[in-house]
């Protein structure tokens, strides 16, 4: 499945398709997410859920030398292994801009690709910037 998406740009409120502002948060995204980013450099973090919905774990993944962030073998080995139903990507753009990029893009095709052959759902992909989030969901991008 091919991921389109306009080019990057700065925040523009209500036009952001997929865009929720931080005052209509849901409490995963308030509570329990938000808190785990970092102002000054991206950080990635992937939530496994079992099929009654409740968090089993939880795995952070800090951005490179590049600021890029990578999903270790390890990383999906832990949160897989624990028998995970669904897994919920979420990171931060410390730049403040919460269009994905062309690596998010490719990142969560892989993912998405990756999950489905071991028969595990990707929920959403959610980009937090100080102002809110983007989901790839609600983009209908996934």
């Amino acid at each position: 499945m091919a991921l389109a998406f306009p080019p990057a740009r700065p925040f523009d409120g209500p036009t952001l398709s997929g865009f929720v502002d931080r005052g209509e948060e849901d409490a995963v995204a308030r509570d329990l997410l938000r808190a785990e980013f970092p102002a000054d450099r991206e950080r990635l973090i992937l939530a496994g859920f079992d099929g009654f919905g409740r968090l089993m774990r939880i795995e952070c993944c800090e951005g490179g030398i590049d600021g890029r962030c990578t999903i270790a073998p390890a990383c999906w080995h832990r949160l897989i292994g624990r028998g995970a139903a669904t897994v919920l990507m979420a990171h931060n753009h410390p730049s403040g801009c919460a269009y994905p990029s062309e690596a998010d893009l490719k990142a969560t095709g892989e993912a998405m690709d990756f999950l489905r052959r071991i028969a595990v759902d990707l929920t959403d992909h959610l980009i937090f910037v100080d102002h809110g989030h983007f989901s790839f969901r609600r983009a209908q991008l996934l």
